[in-house]
């Protein structure tokens, strides 16, 4: 034990300073969505859309319902395979590392030639007023590939550290600010997903994490799962990736507290 001790001393801390000190997040280097250049796209290519698994791609019929390149872009969708990338021979699409992807509105996860405009709301400066300083959090595994919860798990390592926030994780819904849910809601899930809702003191919050609680996913609208939580619950943080880094966890917490700033809005990198 006290070699240990003197290793950790010798060591220093570990925890980052990030996001108040502007430290280091854990992420770089590491590939994240797409982005999209619908101004490099030819005409009456569909080979992004012939490699997408989940169907976060697709070529809509009419230019007015995707924008001039015809491709309609869901992010909510996207498991960031980067297939799309390699699949594109002009450029449409390329690699990059954008992985704040929370947001509060479904449709910010659509790509769109104009987004619309974020509303505004006295939403945010009442939790800010209310879980300013401290949140609890009920997780829920609504039928996840577990892919995410080892993420969420990274939350509480020396690195990152989830407490200095004053975001906790506890294990009793009545005692929770915010149901964080993974999987694409499967309905042996469904009733007790909702009784866990329905435990929860008021005020209280959703937050879908992952491209299956947000979408449903490569699974969604099967025989045994929902297309996502909004399909049963209103949601009011998405965030979705296959699965999402422990960086674009807390960015997302933040955001639901009014501490960060959304940074995608009609599924792009906002300026």
């Amino acid at each position: 034990m006290a070699l240990w001790t003197l290793f950790g001393l010798k060591s220093g801390k570990a925890t980052t300073g990030w996001p108040q000190k502007g430290a280091e997040n854990g992420q770089r280097h590491v590939l994240g969505m797409p982005r999209h250049h619908p101004e490099r796209c030819r005409a009456g290519c569909d080979a992004c859309a012939a490699v997408c698994l989940p169907g976060a791609i697709q070529i809509a019929p009419d230019a007015d319902a995707a924008g001039p390149s015809g491709v309609r872009l869901d992010y909510g969708r996207c498991i960031h395979c980067q297939y799309c990338v390699d699949a594109c021979a002009s450029g449409g699409f390329s690699a990059s590392h954008d992985w704040a992807f929370g947001v509060r509105r479904r449709e910010d996860l659509i790509w769109a030639e104009t987004p619309a405009a974020e509303p505004v709301t006295e939403l945010n400066g009442m939790i800010r007023r209310i879980f300013g300083r401290s949140l609890h959090i009920r997780h829920v595994d609504a039928g996840s590939c577990n892919g995410c919860e080892s993420e969420l798990q990274a939350l509480n390592n020396p690195f990152y550290n989830l407490h200095r926030l004053g975001v906790f994780f506890t294990a009793s819904p009545r005692f929770a600010d915010l149901l964080l849910v993974t999987g694409p809601v499967t309905y042996a899930m469904r009733d007790p997903l909702n009784e866990t809702y329905r435990a929860m003191p008021d005020p209280r919050w959703i937050m879908a994490v992952g491209a299956c609680a947000v979408s449903g996913g490569i699974a969604g609208g099967g025989y045994a799962c929902q297309q996502g939580v909004d399909d049963i619950l209103p949601v009011d943080i998405y965030l979705p990736g296959c699965p999402p880094n422990p960086a674009a966890l807390i960015n997302a917490l933040l955001l639901l507290l009014g501490r960060e700033k959304q940074s995608i809005q009609g599924g792009k990198i906002a300026e």
